[in-house]
C-alpha cells in the first residue's frame, strides 16, 4: 500500500504518526550516533514504569546503570554496524526480545539507531544471544531495588542510605503494606553488615508465650515440653547481622524490657539460663501503630520508645505515590504471569481506573489484587475485572468529573457503548451489528478503546 491509497480522511501528519506509534503494544526507540535517546513510544511506561519525560534526551547508558534494562544492546551495534537481537530483562521483571537497527550515512557511519522490543512468552520457541548476568541481582520483591518515580520516596531511599552507613536504632512508621519491611531489608544491604543475617520478626504474628523463646532461645528442660538439647533463639542466630522487629507496637510488656537490655547492652540469658551472652545486632523495628499515643495510655514502654526512636523514618502510603502506581502494577502482573504460567496484559482503562484509587492496603493490596486479577480474568484485565468497591470508586470519579465540553461528553458515551459491546460480544462483526455501525468503523472503534483486546 502506497500513502497515495490512504483515505483522504486520515492526515498522516507527525502527530497522527506517533499517536499510531503510541498504539503500538511493541516498544520503539530511536537513538541518534552519541546513543541519546531522542523518541520512545509508549511502551516506555509499561517497560519500565517511565513517562517518555523521564526517557527523552538521556544517553541509553544512564538508564542502563540505574538498572532499568540489561544488558545494552548499543555497544555491540556501534561497533559491529549490523542488525542485533538480543534476550534482555527489565527492572519491573519483563523479558524482552529486543531488535536494534542502524541507519547508516553515506560514510558508512552510525547516523540513527531504532530499536524494537517485544515480551518474551516462550523462551525455548526463541534462539536469542544471551549475555552473561551473573553480575544482576535478581529482584524478585515488589519493589526490587526500590525503583521509584515520587519525590518523597526518593527522600526516603537517599534518607535511609545515609542511615544505612551507622550502627543506630531505627523506627520505620507507616501503614500497613507500605513496604516497611522491604525498606528495612533495603538498609542492612546498603550498610556496614549487608554481608552478616537479616532476620525478621512479626511480633504481631506469634504467639506472646511463643515469642520470648523464639527471640532468646532456651537451656535443655527449662519448661515443660522444651527441646532436650535447648534451642539457639533468634538473637543470636542474628549475631554480626541486622534484626528486623515488624509490628513492634504489638511486643508484649514484659517482653519489652528485655528488648531494651539487648539494645542498650547488647547482652541477654536464655530462658532457664543463667549465662549471660554477648550479640552484635542493629536492631530495626517498625508499627503502624502510634507509639507516643500507646506510651501515654501506658501500652508501650517509654524508655524503649525512645531508645528505638534515635532515628525515625516514615513510609509514605501509595495513595501520595501515585507516580508509582503503574510500575507496581506491570511489576506484579510479570510476576505473578510468570508464576502461574499465563500472558494477561491489562487495559489502559483498567490502569487509569486503578491510578486513582485511594489504596488503603497500600502496595499488598495492589499486589493481592493483581494476582487475582491474573488467575481469573480473561486475556485482557479491563475495568469489569474489578472488585466491586474498586469498581464503584472508578465510577463515582467518573460521575464526579463533569465533561468539560460536549465533545468529549459524547467521546465518554461512545467509548462506554463500545467498551461493553465489544466486552459482550467479542468480535467486531457483532458489535457492529449491536451499534448499528460498519465492520469497519466498529473495528477501529474496538482499537481504540479495548486497546489489546484481538480483533477479528
Amino acid at each position: 500500500m502506497t500513502l497515495s491509497n490512504i483515505s483522504t480522511d486520515l492526515e498522516l501528519n507527525l502527530e497522527t504518526l506517533i499517536k499510531i506509534l503510541d498504539y503500538s503494544s511493541d516498544e520503539i526507540f530511536v537513538l541518534n550516533k552519541d546513543t541519546k535517546i531522542i523518541y520512545v513510544n509508549d511502551a516506555c511506561k509499561k517497560h519500565y514504569g517511565l513517562n517518555k519525560e523521564n526517557v527523552l534526551g538521556k544517553v541509553s547508558l544512564e538508564l542502563v546503570n540505574e538498572g532499568y534494562w540489561y544488558p545494552s544492546i548499543f555497544p555491540d551495534i556501534l561497533e559491529k554496524k549490523e542488525p542485533i537481537l538480543m534476550k534482555q530483562t527489565t527492572i519491573l521483571g519483563a523479558e524482552l526480545l529486543t531488535s536494534a537497527v542502524p541507519i547508516l550515512n553515506d560514510n558508512k557511519e552510525v547516523e540513527l539507531i531504532v530499536t524494537t522490543a517485544r515480551e518474551l512468552q516462550s523462551y525455548n520457541m526463541l534462539k536469542v544471544r544471551e549475555k552473561d548476568s551473573n553480575h544482576r541481582k535478581e529482584m524478585d520483591d515488589p519493589f526490587g531495588s526500590i525503583m521509584t518515580n515520587n519525590e518523597k520516596m526518593k527522600d526516603v531511599l537517599k534518607f535511609a542510605k545515609k542511615v544505612a552507613a551507622a550502627h543506630s536504632t531505627l523506627l520505620i512508621l507507616g501503614e500497613s503494606g507500605t513496604g516497611k519491611s522491604i525498606l528495612a531489608q533495603y538498609i542492612h544491604e546498603n550498610g556496614s553488615r549487608k554481608n552478616g543475617p537479616f532476620l525478621t520478626v512479626n511480633c504481631a504474628a506469634i504467639p506472646p508465650d511463643l515469642i520470648e523463646s523464639e527471640l532468646f532461645g532456651y537451656t535443655p528442660g527449662s519448661f515443660t515440653n522444651a527441646s532436650r538439647s535447648g534451642k539457639k533463639g533468634i538473637l543470636e542466630s542474628v549475631d554480626g547481622g541486622t534484626l528486623f522487629l515488624d509490628e513492634i507496637g504489638d511486643m508484649p510488656l514484659p517482653l519489652q524490657v528485655k528488648i531494651l537490655q539487648v539494645i542498650q547492652e547488647k547482652k541477654f540469658i536464655p530462658i532457664g539460663g543463667n549465662k549471660e551472652k554477648k550479640v552484635d545486632i542493629r536492631i530495626i523495628a517498625a508499627t503502624n501503630k502510634d507509639l507516643n499515643k500507646m506510651v501515654e495510655n501506658k501500652m508501650f514502654r517509654e524508655d524503649l520508645y525512645y531508645r528505638l526512636n534515635v532515628v525515625d523514618i516514615k513510609m509514605p502510603p501509595l495513595r501520595e505515590r501515585q507516580e508509582d502506581i503503574v510500575p507496581l502494577i506491570y511489576k506484579f502482573l510479570y510476576k505473578f504471569n510468570r508464576i502461574h504460567g499465563m500472558n494477561k496484559l491489562i487495559s489502559k482503562d483498567c490502569l487509569e481506573w486503578l491510578t486513582h484509587y485511594p489504596w488503603p492496603g497500600n502496595i499488598r493490596q495492589l499486589e493481592n489484587l493483581i494476582e487475582k486479577l491474573v488467575i481469573v480474568s480473561d486475556e485482557v484485565i479491563g475495568i469489569d475485572d474489578l472488585p466491586e468497591g474498586i469498581y464503584n470508586h472508578g465510577l463515582q470519579q467518573i460521575e464526579n468529573s463533569a465533561p468539560a465540553s460536549l465533545h468529549e461528553a459524547i467521546e465518554l458515551a461512545k467509548k462506554e457503548m463500545v467498551r461493553k459491546s465489544y466486552k459482550l460480544n467479542k468480535s467486531s462483526r457483532r458489535v457492529a451489528k449491536d451499534l448499528q455501525i460498519s465492520q469497519t468503523y466498529a473495528a477501529k472503534l474496538i482499537r481504540e478503546y479495548c486497546q489489546g483486546l484481538p480483533v477479528d
